[in-house]
């Protein structure tokens, strides 16, 4: 798919359909100063880059939406509002627009985050509706297959984060009309089983040429996602839990994937799936069953993965794969103790600091007080613990802290991720020092086997997934292996796998623990160790530009 995948910008297409929003949104050609002219695959290919770009002049500059151009795009926007609010992570810098409310879980119609998300889900929309309606017939079914499949994805999201989309499937200038809940579940579940016989053969797009094309894997994998979630999605109308199970099925039974577990230069199988050579190390491509793409030189954008290494990079930090540390986002300590029961992660203390230390200086300094990264793995016996409390980016007098205290005051307020990264597991050089080329694994084979055992515990209370969580702790070398299938092992592991991977928030509501007061963390609810809030934050509101525009959409309750 890189071939495809790096021809985005030439691809001009007139985005009209959505009247509702244009006048917010500012949907424009994506070329203005060009006539309509492209290649179909050109055209293809944009529909694939508009979940990995934001614009058509790499980070910035002829943006796809009238916002900032960073906060845009898919992954960051959909990332915003499934992790910052979480146990897992929180963001330094609480001063920033519209973050405050996200942390605290006291947002409403008017945060620009949660409008920036809706923005970026109708955009991408509005191509695919286009592509449709201008292809069908013209294209084989299975490529326009494909394009409905990403729509359906962006329609999952607006289910999963709002239980209701502005809802059109043609390319006019009809204003979309509301669908929710069962009604839109119902949608997707026949959209997504009408579609999946059309598209390639589960594992036809493994190969480096054309890895990051949709084929029936990834329509089963979004499907399986879909039903283990449908009892909350359909207000407990719909358990489609043997759905679920049986997706799984299909992807586990083809042999087309497997568990990255084979390590390599000293980077563990789970580590290489992060990576800047994700797309070409065979380790790592088995187990990503739809990746979205990404490339230093030729894909760039401040809102894909490029995001993720540098918002979680402080300089000075061994082992730094960004040349650009924004020092933005610290591990929770809630996340922490899901590694280490007790809380107690090799640290950092001010006298180990140094001044203006070198690499070398530091990585020694963290070896001779066993404070790195390796030691913390080493103490949770999990290689997934891609945390570090070294001194690293620390400053004279300041080290990293387990808890913030009262208030969040900066980076150092918790452990620094290590896990998303741009360098390469076979020691060639990054394609950019400030631009990653590592892909985001939008579904992958760990995910499958934790649905299907969760999937089978909801159905009949089962114990028969005891062996997929020990497939998936086994393959992370985890030594406090699971030995029974109950709600809390089941999140926990949810948590421990998937940190910062962008599906927290809907793992913790489907288990009926974001809201209310069964379970707290720092911050929820604007107190320092947690306060319950109404169930009413289980999903997002509406944003006010959007009730204003289309007189067919409708409040969710409370906001």
């Amino acid at each position: 798919m890189k071939k495809i995948f790096i021809t985005t910008a030439m691809a001009s297409v007139l985005c009209m359909g959505f009247v509702s929003c244009a006048d917010e949104l500012n949907i424009k050609s994506i070329d203005p100063q060009s006539t309509p002219t492209y290649t179909v695959e050109g055209l293809l290919a944009k529909q694939y880059a508009t979940l990995g770009l934001t614009g058509q002049k790499g980070p910035a500059g002829s943006a796809d939406l009238s916002c900032d151009e960073g906060e845009s795009g898919f992954i960051r926007t959909i990332f915003n509002l499934q992790e910052l609010m979480t146990d897992e992570t929180a963001w330094a810098y609480q001063a920033d627009n519209a973050i405050a409310p996200i942390t605290n879980l006291s947002w409403n119609s008017g945060n620009d985050r949660v409008n920036w998300a809706y923005q970026r889900l109708i955009f991408d929309i509005t191509l695919y509706n286009q592509f449709i309606a201008e292809q069908t017939g013209k294209l084989s079914d299975e490529q326009i297959a494909e394009v409905r499949f990403l729509r359906a994805l962006n329609y999952y999201y607006f289910l999963d984060l709002y239980r209701r989309a502005p809802f059109k499937l043609t390319f006019d200038d009809s204003l979309p009309t509301e669908k929710k809940g069962k009604d839109l579940y119902d949608w997707l579940d026949n959209e997504l089983t009408t579609i999946e016989p059309l598209m390639a053969e589960v594992g036809a797009y493994d190969n480096s040429e054309n890895f990051g094309r949709a084929d029936r894997g990834a329509a089963y994998a979004l499907h399986a996602r879909l039903a283990l979630n449908s009892e909350v999605y359909t207000d407990g109308k719909v358990k489609d839990y043997q759905k679920a199970i049986d997706y799984c099925d299909e992807i586990i039974n083809s042999g087309k994937y497997d568990l990255c577990r084979e390590a390599k230069n000293g980077y563990s199988g789970y580590q290489q799936l992060f990576m800047g050579d994700n797309d070409c190390n065979p380790e790592a491509m088995k187990e990503i069953i739809f990746p979205i793409r990404q490339d230093g030189l030729k894909a760039r954008a401040y809102a894909g993965t490029t995001y993720l290494v540098s918002a979680s990079t402080i300089a000075g930090m061994p082992y730094a794969s960004t040349g650009d540390p924004w020092k933005c986002m610290f591990a929770r300590e809630d996340l922490v103790k899901k590694f280490i029961p007790d809380g107690k992660i090799p640290m950092a203390t001010v006298d180990d600091v140094l001044k203006n230390p070198t690499k070398e200086e530091v990585i020694a300094k963290d070896s001779e007080k066993g404070i790195g990264t390796a030691d913390v793995i080493a103490k949770a016996q999990d290689d997934r613990a891609l945390l570090y409390m070294g001194v690293g980016g620390c400053e004279e007098g300041k080290v990293r802290t387990i808890n913030p205290g009262e208030a969040i005051t900066g980076p150092l307020n918790g452990a620094s991720f290590v896990k998303w990264s741009n360098l390469h597991a076979d020691g060639s050089t990054q394609h950019d020092q400030n631009y990653s080329d590592t892909d985001f694994p939008m579904f992958r084979l760990a995910e499958i086997y934790l649905t299907r055992a969760e999937a089978k515990y909801r159905l009949n209370g089962s114990q028969d997934g005891l062996e997929d969580i020990k497939k998936v702790q086994n393959r992370a070398n985890r030594t406090d292996l699971a030995t029974t299938v109950n709600d809390q092992t089941l999140i926990d592991e949810w948590c421990r796998e998937f940190y910062m991977e962008g599906r927290r928030r809907s793992d913790l509501v489907r288990f009926g623990l974001f809201t209310g007061s069964k379970y707290l963390w720092s911050y929820k609810g604007g107190a320092e160790n947690g306060a319950g809030i109404p169930a009413y934050y289980d999903v997002y509101p509406i944003p006010d530009n959007e009730i204003k525009n289309n007189p067919n959409m409708h409040q969710n309750p409370k906001y």
